[in-house]
């Protein structure tokens, strides 16, 4: 008797495309040292994902948006320990200007990571894609 095994497997992993963005986005922000590390995050989020391209274009931006969290609490954390409010300075406008930089920066910050996740989801569909044939 011979068992011959191969993996057929083309769509995705059921429930598990929140969990592969999550590792996706872990391995963006431990690489962050590293140029254009979405791309890498994507790769890891669209290869775990083992389903078609736009599937793994899906899974790379969610994994994105997920990197993009940890890059506003620095910010946030940044901007309220180094700011110094002079006498005199309504301190709910600079509140109020913390929180608008707080959110152009996580615009800024999740056009990039999700941008670049999800050409990193396209080319780890596609290196699964070519894994499993």
């Amino acid at each position: 008797m011979i068992l011959v095994s191969t993996v057929t497997q083309s769509s995705p992993r059921a429930g598990k495309t929140f969990t592969n963005a999550l590792l996706g986005a872990v391995a963006t922000v431990v690489l962050a040292f590293v140029p254009f590390s979405p791309i890498l995050g994507g790769s890891v989020a669209g290869y775990l994902q083992r389903g078609t391209r736009e599937q793994g274009v899906k899974v790379g931006a969610l994994s994105g948006v997920l990197a993009a969290v940890p890059v506003v609490v620095v910010v946030f954390l940044g901007v309220a320990l180094f700011t110094i409010v002079p006498p005199g300075v309504d301190p709910l406008g600079v509140a109020f200007g913390g929180l608008v930089l707080g959110l152009v920066v996580f615009l800024v910050a999740s056009v990039y990571t999700v941008a670049l996740g999800a050409l990193g989801g396209y080319l780890g569909a596609y290196l699964a894609e070519d894994r499993v044939r």
